[in-house]
């Protein structure tokens, strides 16, 4: 654009550093945003601090993204704050989550996203008695979680699944082949991630738990009410969980079916056992 004369704009700007984020391509993020600050700083908004905050973040530059955050020219938003969050979730730091948790209520006292955060990563660390005053809060709060659910539409028919979901008329059926895939995911080295699991119950149980999570649910109906060697596509409305994130790839290479999920973030794209986020999502 610009050896053509065009001058990009701040959507311009917002496009590249987001593929920086969702590729994980640091360095070049860096350079974009002190290209965008040094020579169009006009054109910078909160939405580019919040991609970079996000850039730093996934990266596991967490401290560099908290001190860009203290250091921002405007007043930084929720979602400037929400990227922080959620690149602590990500990589296990309380410390810096629960600085930026305290900014995000102090901003908005009702975002659910922040509390959910905050809450899933005291259960990651087995912090339950944070995870139960969390929750307290949110309820005395006022503040609704929106529940999970994945769906995949067979014949022009929705069928929509939640965690646990027992009400399918072919749920028996779905449950049995999660059963065999999982002993077959087993042969190849699958081992739970439970810090997944957000109850506080036994290591059994929290394995059983993650195995009802919607969206292998979706998969394992899908499995059994498709053409064997069809592709596969599975919506969910909330992020895909990190061990469904590997199960699903070790499902498309087990099964030899291409799977695509749709999750409130991007597309995933599951073939022979890799997907096209590269884990990096």
């Amino acid at each position: 654009m610009l050896r053509t004369g065009f001058e990009p704009d701040e959507f311009t700007f917002t496009g590249l550093l987001s593929a920086c984020s969702r590729s994980g391509m640091l360095q070049k993020g860096r350079r974009f945003f002190e290209y965008i600050t040094r020579y169009k700083s006009a054109s910078v908004d909160l939405q580019h601090y919040t991609c970079m905050v996000d850039i730093l973040g996934r990266s596991g530059k967490l401290h560099e993204a908290e001190e860009l955050v203290k250091n921002m020219p405007m007043k930084p938003n929720s979602m400037v704050w929400l990227a922080l969050l959620s690149a602590c979730r990500v990589h296990s730091n309380v410390d810096a989550a629960e600085r930026a948790a305290k900014s995000i209520f102090s901003l908005d006292p009702h975002c659910s996203a922040a509390y959910v955060l905050l809450s899933n990563l005291y259960a990651s660390a087995g912090r339950w008695a944070d995870v139960s005053r969390t929750r307290v809060r949110m309820r005395h709060g006022g503040v609704v979680k929106e529940r999970g659910s994945s769906w995949v539409v067979m014949k022009g028919k929705k069928h929509e699944f939640v965690s646990g979901d027992r009400g399918h008329p072919l749920i028996e059926r779905i449950y049995e082949k999660l059963r065999w895939l999982r002993e077959k995911l087993k042969e190849v080295g699958y081992v739970a991630d439970q810090r997944f699991a957000l109850h506080d119950v036994e290591d059994e149980q929290k394995e059983e738990m993650l195995w009802c999570h919607s969206e292998r649910l979706a998969i394992g109906f899908a499995l059994i009410s498709s053409v064997e060697g069809s592709g596969i596509t599975v919506m969910k409305n909330l992020r895909v969980c990190g061990d469904c994130h590997e199960v699903i790839k070790l499902i498309s290479g087990v099964v030899g079916r291409e799977i695509v999920v749709r999750d409130s973030g991007r597309f995933h794209h599951f073939k022979n056992g890799v997907c096209s986020c590269s884990d990096y999502w």
